[in-house]
């Protein structure tokens, strides 16, 4: 496959990136750019690792090695019928995925669904992570409810419908009604669809719907571990999301984090990564740098 100016950005974004085997579980496809520190970047949902494209170079401008891969059941990662969707699931594969690509020790970046994730893996590896940077996102499980531009996919009879208008050009007013502001092009936008429903028409994606562990005992069991880590954490959060709140959801992350500074507002919506990646590369450059002078 090609990168020429006449491939698509979804092609281009695919010929990037390299198959990765999880042995006895879903493989994926994974993004490398950049030597140095390595920075491992989650999504969330409804989009992919093709979140993380421009984050990924401005990383490597800094002297860091960006990664980002696809969680099963989206972009270009494998759809097993009989897997475990749920953030415990996810978080789970996650350690398996990063054994697979060696990476031992990383920075982390979560966003959105890729939030309690993360959470999650920290609780499963905590020596293994450097720092924390959290991008729009959840901790408060036990009293989240999904934003209103996601509950349509939980409705029975109005689900599907909704998925597949995800892979249609009804996409772009949707995702500059609520997610970004004026980076991506009509063509970028329509690619998060296409990833969205490659393969198996969003049956995976629906899956990970309804696999949100919106309890107290799965917020109990990531809080203790992001309140006692040893490693340094910042939140980043962009300050036109109406869904994912700064007030509320920002407050709520830097509550579990116990940190005394205030959260760093930048001018974006929820996929902030389309808005900024500049400015969060350089944040995360900043804190990565910190830890290195020490």
């Amino acid at each position: 496959m090609t990168t020429t100016a006449q491939s698509s950005p979804l092609e281009q974004w695919a010929a990037a990136g390299d198959p990765l085997e999880v042995p006895g579980t879903a493989a994926t496809r994974i993004w490398r750019q950049g030597t140095g520190p390595t920075v491992v970047c989650l999504h969330g949902v409804p989009t992919s690792a093709y979140l993380y494209r421009k984050v990924l170079p401005a990383l490597a401008a800094r002297g860091l090695e960006g990664v980002a891969l696809d969680f099963p059941g989206l972009g270009f990662a494998e759809r097993p019928v009989d897997f475990d969707y749920s953030w415990t699931g996810l978080s789970a594969w996650l350690e398996q995925a990063l054994d697979a690509a060696g990476i031992e020790s990383f920075h982390l970046v979560v966003h959105d669904l890729g939030g309690p994730v993360g959470f999650d893996l920290i609780r499963r590896v905590p020596d293994r992570v450097r720092s924390l940077t959290v991008l729009n996102t959840l901790v408060a499980a036990s009293r989240f409810t999904k934003p209103r531009a996601m509950r349509p996919f939980s409705i029975p009879g109005l689900r599907r419908i909704w998925v597949r208008q995800m892979d249609s050009p009804g996409i772009y007013p949707f995702f500059r009604w609520k997610g970004v502001l004026d980076g991506p092009t009509y063509e970028e936008i329509r690619a998060y669809g296409r990833l969205l429903t490659l393969g198996d028409g969003g049956d995976a994606f629906l899956k990970i719907m309804d696999g949100f562990e919106t309890t107290a005992e799965f917020e109990a069991r990531i809080r203790g571990p992001l309140q006692h880590r040893d490693f340094p954490a910042q939140v980043i959060w962009g300050r036109r999301d109406t869904e994912l709140t700064v007030d509320e959801h920002g407050a709520d992350v830097v509550d579990a984090l116990g940190l005394a500074t205030s959260i760093q507002t930048v001018e974006g919506k929820h996929f902030l990564q389309e808005d900024v990646p500049e400015e969060i590369a350089e944040r995360v450059a900043l804190l990565v740098e910190g830890l290195t002078d020490r």
